[in-house]
C-alpha cells in the first residue's frame, strides 16, 4: 500500500473527511479536500515534514504511513529479503506450513525483533480473545512502539508503588 493509500485508509478509520484532514494540517479551506485527494491518489508525494503533519493529525507514528514497497508481490518479496539481510527474518517450514522465524545469530537484532514479534502476538491474541477491540488493536499497531513504552512504564510504576507501600508498613 503506497503512502497515499495509507493516508486514505487511516483517515477513513478515523472518520475524517478529506477537507477536515487538509484543514487540520494547515491547508486553506477552499483547497483542502483537493490537496488531500492529490496525496491520496499518488499525484503528489508528501515530504518528510508533511508526513509528520499527517501522522500527528491522524494519531499515528510517521512510520505507519511511510512503509516499504509492498505494492506488488515482487516488491513485497524484496522487502522480506531486506528484512532477512538486516534483521535475520527467515523463511522456514514448521509441520509443512511456511512461516517466518528469527535468526538467533543476529544478536541484538534478534532480541529486538523477538520483543517486537512478542508484543505483536500478545496484542493480536488480546484482539482475538475479545479483550480489546479491533480499533484498540489498530491504535496499538499504528502507534507502535509508543504503547510498549507506556505499558513498560505502567508496569514499573506499579512495581515501585508496591515497593513503596511495603516499605511504609
Amino acid at each position: 500500500m503506497a503512502i497515499g493509500e495509507r493516508i486514505r485508509y487511516i483517515r477513513n478509520l478515523r472518520g475524517m473527511t478529506q477537507k477536515y484532514l487538509g484543514m487540520a494540517i494547515g491547508f486553506d479551506e477552499k483547497t483542502a479536500d483537493v490537496r488531500i485527494a492529490q496525496y491520496e491518489s499518488g499525484a503528489r508525494t508528501p515530504k518528510e515534514k508533511m508526513i509528520a503533519d499527517f501522522a500527528h493529525v491522524l494519531g499515528v507514528r510517521p512510520q505507519a504511513l511511510s512503509i516499504p514497497d509492498i505494492e506488488s508481490y515482487v516488491g513485497l518479496a524484496h522487502t522480506l529479503f531486506a528484512l532477512e539481510d538486516l534483521y535475520g527474518v527467515k523463511i522456514n517450514s514448521i509441520d509443512g506450513e511456511l512461516c517466518l522465524t528469527l535468526d538467533k545469530s543476529k544478536g541484538a537484532a534478534y532480541l529486538s525483533m523477538f520483543d517486537m514479534f512478542s508484543a505483536w502476538r500478545r496484542e493480536s491474541e488480546k484482539r482475538d480473545n475479545s479483550e480489546i477491540t479491533g480499533d484498540e488493536y489498530n491504535a496499538w499497531r499504528y502507534n507502535y512502539p509508543k504503547g510498549e513504552a507506556e505499558q513498560t512504564k505502567a508496569a514499573l510504576d506499579k512495581i515501585r508503588a508496591e515497593k513503596n507501600n511495603s516499605s511504609d508498613e
